[in-house]
């Protein structure tokens, strides 16, 4: 009763992560291009020929850099939102997009994919838990704030890629121009190492073994700092920093404790983002 898991990047550069069990898998974004993507999943003896599937959270070029080269080689089919796809500007045979609706469970072989409603500043933001073997990974990343939506789907987890991206001093003292602070800070930008950890500890759940700190800004925090934080509130799970120069190690995500789980809540999405320039 297992999952196996890697972050092939985090980060402003890239994001690309693998969620699979024996059978199948499924990537989360598609960041990086094709060649890239098979060179890390190779180096952790990783096969393109399990991924069945891409699922897109949102339009912004560290999200979909490869989507198009990845899904037109291996023939992947994408699931993406409509307004996303539009908003994309992606050039996918149209065979190959596929829509997901929120709360609406996809299910890849045995593996079942779940997307939710989040705050960033995309025309359709989603984030997604990946369940299978009584399993649960959620990828949690680009996230404003700490919605409902956000903290039902966390309790629920075995593992999580949480965002973790800046360290609030780091960011207010930073090179950053003052507009560019108040876009990441806001409401519908990245959460910081502190609001991570406030959602860490006010609701992991029992069973919560593994979390990867993602989307660490390059400029604005710094990994061993948020590697620090956490680990000392990290009791049982094992806390690791997704880096944004290359893949993690695959780790192996067992249903420790899991017999009556509630079910999931399902939420109106939360209001609509507004569409701000990036950076």
């Amino acid at each position: 009763m297992s999952l196996y898991i890697t972050s092939l990047n985090s980060g402003s550069n890239g994001n690309c992560y693998y969620i699979a069990n024996d059978n199948e898998a499924v990537l989360v974004d598609a960041g990086l291009s094709c060649r890239e993507t098979e060179k890390r999943m190779k180096r952790l003896d990783l096969s393109m020929d399990k991924v069945k599937a891409l699922f897109i959270s949102h339009e912004h070029g560290d999200h979909i850099k490869g989507v198009e080269s990845i899904a037109s080689k291996h023939k992947l089919p994408v699931y993406i939102t409509a307004e996303t796809f539009r908003q994309s500007r992606l050039r996918v045979d149209p065979a190959q997009v596929f829509s997901f609706t929120a709360y609406t469970p996809v299910n890849i072989g045995n593996l079942s994919v779940m997307a939710f409603p989040k705050f960033h500043d995309a025309i359709d933001p989603h984030s997604f838990v990946i369940s299978g073997n009584g399993v649960k990974i959620g990828v949690f990343t680009d996230i404003g704030a700490v919605c409902s939506n956000v903290i039902d789907n966390f309790t629920d987890c075995n593992a999580v890629f949480l965002e973790a991206n800046y360290d609030a001093d780091m960011l207010e003292n930073g090179r950053y121009p003052h507009h560019l602070k108040n876009r990441i800070r806001s409401g519908h930008g990245h959460l910081s190492n502190v609001q991570a950890l406030e959602l860490f500890m006010a609701h992991r759940s029992r069973f919560l073994s593994h979390l990867l700190l993602s989307h660490l800004s390059k400029d604005n925090n710094d990994p061993d700092l948020a590697l620090r934080l956490f680990n000392t509130h990290a009791r049982n799970t094992h806390i690791s920093v997704a880096s944004r120069y290359e893949e993690s190690s695959v780790y192996h995500i067992t249903d420790t404790e899991h017999p009556f789980r509630k079910p999931a809540i399902h939420r109106p999405a939360p209001p609509k983002p507004v569409q701000i320039s990036l950076f």
